[in-house]
């Protein structure tokens, strides 16, 4: 390339640059497209109420108990040795 030719492409990325930010700030931002209407919602707090009596009580069923189906007591069940 010559000097020449390497000045115009600079000159042409610079304008081109310069004109798309002209029209990316027209189309893209404008103040009608800055503004936006939310939805406002009650702050979080720790204050939470008390869960309901019905599911979490003392009587409750425990699913994280361990359940023995039968009367084996064989650690590995899957080995086929009794």
């Amino acid at each position: 390339m010559k000097q020449k030719d390497i000045l115009v492409l600079i000159v042409v990325a610079f304008v081109s640059a310069v004109i798309s930010l002209v029209l990316s700030n027209m189309f893209f931002s404008s103040p009608k497209n800055r503004s936006q209407q939310v939805e406002i919602i009650d702050p979080v707090t720790a204050d939470f109420p008390k869960p309901s009596e019905k599911y979490f009580n003392g009587q409750s069923v425990d699913p994280a108990q361990p359940v023995q189906i039968g009367d084996s007591n064989n650690p590995n069940p899957f080995n086929g040795q009794p």
